[in-house]
């Protein structure tokens, strides 16, 4: 998972998931309806494994572990990831980066890339186009190229008000959070 499908995840959610695999395992089984054959399947393993794993007598193997951090991920809070998203599409967010952006710009000035700590609310289009990009499978560095066009835009050049020619690049994230409105 790319550091800006994190950030979207963690602007999604109200509460964190569930740590402890036995915790897991009881929010998943909540959703097979209470069958333990049901959620076995789903998990592919045996009725007996999902059993251990729930009284936390066995602890699964990493690539198990893996699918039911994914599973409990893709199910935990669906209301509130959706009334967060509409909300990010509408209003925008608060992007807070710390990255090494690259610039090309108009002769007389430099493109050394640069490391910088930016805060900027970004409008809803840029919000939608991440959406449908991590929706998509998009990896980092196309989730990388619409972050900088959208601090191209309203960051850098002010909304066409100054820097005319200039192009962004972001070439490093070294952190990222993103904040609804």
């Amino acid at each position: 998972m790319s550091e800006i499908d994190e950030g979207l995840e963690r602007a999604e959610r109200t509460r964190p998931i569930p740590q402890s695999v036995s915790a897991r395992m009881r929010f998943l089984l909540k959703g097979a309806k209470g069958s333990t054959k049901q959620l076995a399947q789903e998990l592919g393993v045996s009725q007996r494994t999902v059993q251990r794993w729930l009284k936390g007598q066995a602890a699964p193997k990493p690539a198990a572990a893996k699918k039911v951090e994914e599973r409990v991920r893709a199910k935990w809070q669906p209301k509130v990831k959706q009334r967060v998203r509409n909300a990010a599409e509408t209003n925008g967010f608060m992007l807070h980066i710390s990255g090494t952006f690259g610039y090309s710009s108009a002769a007389g000035s430099t493109d050394d890339p640069r490391p910088r700590t930016i805060t900027q609310k970004m409008p809803g289009e840029v919000a939608r186009r991440l959406y449908e990009a991590r929706d998509a499978g998009a990896g980092q560095a196309e989730q990388e190229r619409i972050l900088a066009e959208g601090l191209r835009e309203h960051y850098f050049k002010d909304g066409g008000h100054r820097a005319r020619g200039l192009d962004v690049e972001l070439n490093d994230v070294s952190w990222m959070d993103l904040e609804g409105l």
